[in-house]
């Protein structure tokens, strides 16, 4: 199988290309920079460009396009400035992919987000709900992101996912050794509530859905259960050996988000397991994992 990946500079689209070499399929990365630290081959590749998308990707012929390239800078979405980048590239760019996918009649995998509910209640979304409200540019662009998926293929996979954390860039994690280090205390909201998401964990995934043709929408999140950013906050510090106090806070006291948060972002992912796909390991592990990874 060969497959195209984008946005192999970031998180998850790092972790797809390591999980497709090790199982032996053929990979082509590509990122909008020059190069990227990638053992593998790669195009520079700006998904705003419609010409330089048909290109590359007709070039490259592949099987399966992974589309993980994205703006998920959430608050800078919101600024006056970086409306219409946002739509360039989550509307824009998906649509000028999901052409060339037609043309090449090949798969491909959209990722997207929570975002797209209205955040809302204490349900979990189900993955075939169509009852969209995005709360935010950023949740928007993902929905019209989806719709140009939708409304262009049939071979395609909408994966939701929320809460991402992974080696390759900068996430919630991070950010929270790094404030946990150098302060006493820190505020944290616990009324927003999901389940995070290790991209190691989802790339495997990606690639066992790549290999099928069981097409639809999906959410795709770790197992462990639902809490909140600050229940996520205090396992990070417990694990990490952190004396660090974590206080709670309502989204309404924190008050430093542009963007209008989801307070409801659980997903139900029975969805998975119907269709034969194997669950990502619990949060907990996964974050044992990733901690002993950055050491």
């Amino acid at each position: 199988m060969k497959v195209f990946v984008t946005g192999v500079g970031g998180q998850l689209g790092y972790d797809v290309m390591n999980e497709l070499k090790k199982r032996g399929h053929e990979a082509v990365g590509s990122d909008i920079l020059p190069s990227v630290d990638t053992k593998y081959p790669y195009a520079q590749l700006d998904i705003t460009n419609a010409e330089s998308v048909d290109k590359v990707i007709t070039e490259a012929d592949p099987d399966v396009v992974i589309h993980c390239a994205a703006w998920t800078a959430v608050d800078a979405a919101e600024d006056e400035e970086n409306i219409q980048k946002v739509k360039a590239i989550n509307v824009d760019g998906t649509q000028h992919i999901a052409n060339v996918c037609k043309k090449l009649d090949c798969k491909m995998i959209y990722i997207s987000t929570d975002y797209v509910f209205n955040g809302q209640g204490t349900e979990p979304w189900q993955p075939d709900c169509k009852d969209f409200a995005p709360q935010n540019v950023y949740g928007q662009s993902k929905l019209d992101g989806e719709l140009a998926v939708a409304n262009t293929l049939d071979k395609y996979y909408i994966v939701r996912i929320a809460w991402v954390f992974g080696l390759n860039g900068k996430n919630f994690i991070k950010t929270m050794l790094n404030v946990g280090r150098k302060y006493p205390e820190v505020r944290v909201v616990n009324d927003q509530i999901g389940t995070p998401t290790y991209t190691f964990d989802l790339a495997r995934l990606l690639v066992d859905m790549a290999e099928t043709d069981k097409y639809g929408y999906y959410h795709a999140t770790n197992e462990g259960g639902y809490i909140s950013w600050y229940d996520f906050t205090c396992e990070i510090f417990r694990r990490a050996g952190y004396t660090t106090k974590v206080t709670p806070v309502t989204t309404e006291e924190y008050g430093l988000s542009k963007a209008a948060r989801p307070f409801n972002s659980r997903l139900d992912k029975s969805k998975l397991t119907d269709n034969g796909f194997e669950l990502l390991p619990t949060w907990q592990d996964a974050l044992s994992r990733y901690l002993k990874e950055l050491e």
